[in-house]
């Protein structure tokens, strides 16, 4: 791909003939983590500007009426014991994945509270880099990441970047075949959470009732690395109403599972790998506190353990080998500046599309229109004609 605007270089001499100009390299970025390591970068503590619901049909509500509240069992040492395949398959409700959302639900909210940041209307005059929180997780982890490859969309409307994932060929052949145990293991995550929450404050978790994920809560943030404004959304899990601060995001918590470990060699595993994503994953919004549920191979919970996320790093700040806080971070960045100036064309038509795959280089091509593009037409005639609503579903 030729990048577009490009200027030969001073003194650069041309030997080819017309019509057979060798083409320029297309842009890249590095992914070594050596590259990265040095001084954590500037990140601002994230804030709130809002929230929203997704319903049992996944139909997008400006509220909060999908956030549900922590409520763990009384500690009083003995296991837990909540069974994680109890109603698998009949009471789960799955998401369809075959549908893509792209960014539609966070665009729904903006047009919704365009003039409410600073008394600044939305999306613009601030230019931020919009996208979810999971496409900023996959960054993060991206120099440490030796298994899955992932792609993301961008377009550059009104002076703003727009971030969507992409699903790659091979994440979508994962998806459709994956394995019995596989499908199991996402709902008893699920499960997990039911036991942990509870509709109102104070109340006991009901784990009697439908697993369906398309329930959920979304908290809308705003945030700065280096240079670079962010607005995210991302799923918030629940909120604690017993800390002492309820200001969002410090009174969320997130909820994970994973299998009990028994050996040093084991926890190592658990601290390089799955602790890495936690964190990445609960930093970026500001969540201070992931509990975790470690399942025995029956599928019960035998022991609950909270991880604090500012703490993380301490498991594996002597592992050499393992991960590295300002390595993710800056890499982030480092792509975001690489987003900023590769999308020069102001245009929700034109799709950059940003590829990776373990033990490569980002890399960069040029897509107009289907079926890249995720900016959807009710969006962009919106913002463009100024008007003061979302439409109707």
């Amino acid at each position: 791909m030729e990048s577009r605007g490009t200027k030969r270089e001073a003194g650069e001499i041309e030997v080819a003939e017309p019509g057979n100009k060798l083409p320029r390299p297309a842009p890249s970025l590095p992914t070594d983590p050596a590259l990265y390591s040095g001084p954590f970068p500037y990140y601002r503590r994230p804030s709130e500007l809002g929230c929203f619901s997704l319903d049992a049909q996944r139909q997008y509500h400006g509220d909060a009426r999908a956030l549900r509240y922590y409520s763990p069992p009384p500690t009083n040492g003995q296991s837990p014991n909540f069974d994680l395949r109890d109603g698998y398959p009949d009471r789960y409700q799955p998401r369809d994945e075959e549908v893509q959302e792209r960014l539609d639900h966070l665009l729904r909210w903006l047009l919704a509270h365009r003039g409410q940041l600073e008394g600044k209307s939305l999306p613009y005059p601030i230019l931020w880099r919009m996208t979810w929180r999971g496409h900023l997780t996959k960054l993060l982890t991206t120099p440490y990441e030796r298994q899955e490859g992932w792609q993301l969309a961008a377009s550059r409307f009104q002076g703003t970047l727009y971030l969507s994932e992409v699903e790659t060929p091979a994440a979508r052949v994962q998806r459709l075949t994956r394995p019995p145990l596989l499908r199991e293991l996402m709902y008893m995550g699920y499960k997990f959470e039911q036991y942990m929450c509870a509709d109102k404050p104070g109340v006991s978790p009901d784990p009697s009732g439908e697993v369906n994920t398309n329930v959920a809560f979304c908290s809308v943030l705003r945030s700065r690395l280096g240079n670079h404004p962010l607005l995210f959304s991302g799923e918030v899990d629940c909120t604690n109403p017993q800390v002492p601060s309820t200001q969002p995001p410090t009174c969320y918590v997130e909820l994970k599972t994973s299998k009990e470990m028994h050996s040093p060699g084991q926890w190592k595993s658990f601290y390089r790998h799955k602790l890495l994503k936690w964190w990445a994953q609960s930093f970026l919004p500001g969540v201070p506190n992931v509990v975790a549920g470690f399942r025995n191979p029956e599928g019960f919970v035998c022991s609950l353990k909270t991880f604090r996320t500012m703490e993380m790093f301490e498991y594996v700040r002597n592992d050499r080998d393992s991960w590295n806080p300002s390595v993710c971070m800056n890499f982030c960045a480092a792509f975001l500046s690489f987003a900023q100036n590769t999308v020069v064309e102001d245009d929700p038509r034109l799709v950059y599309l940003f590829s990776w795959e373990p033990g490569g280089p980002v890399t960069v091509s040029e897509h107009r229109d289907a079926p890249h593009a995720f900016l959807p037409p009710w969006y962009v005639e919106a913002v463009t004609q100024d008007l003061p609503s979302p439409p109707k579903d």
